[in-house]
């Protein structure tokens, strides 16, 4: 496992434990980060899922994270929160 190219802070760890906790997800799972669509409209998402051989492997406070090396270039230097807002609540992502 190599250093994690981005960064999650303290409340979002939380959160991600509590929904692996919650959520019974099974043990073979990881948290994937990746990116769907493309320029502009390219968004990120968080979900879990099995290891695929394109993927990178980071641990982060003992939560494993799968990010697919076709998608690191856009996670790099990335920070993921999670917000409670009066708009709603969920992760954000932040270039720092």
């Amino acid at each position: 496992m190599e250093e994690i190219p981005l960064k999650i802070s303290d409340l979002a760890i939380s959160e991600i434990k509590n929904i692996i906790d919650k959520k019974s997800i099974p043990d073979n799972y990881a948290l994937r980060i990746g990116v769907k669509g493309g320029g502009c409209g390219a968004t990120f998402m968080l979900g879990f899922d099995t290891p695929k051989i394109t993927d990178e492997s980071y641990l982060i406070n003992n939560i494993p994270i799968l990010i697919d090396k076709k998608h690191l270039m856009y996670v790099i230097g990335m920070e993921i929160d999670f917000e409670e807002t009066q708009e709603g609540v969920g992760f954000t992502f932040s270039k720092k």
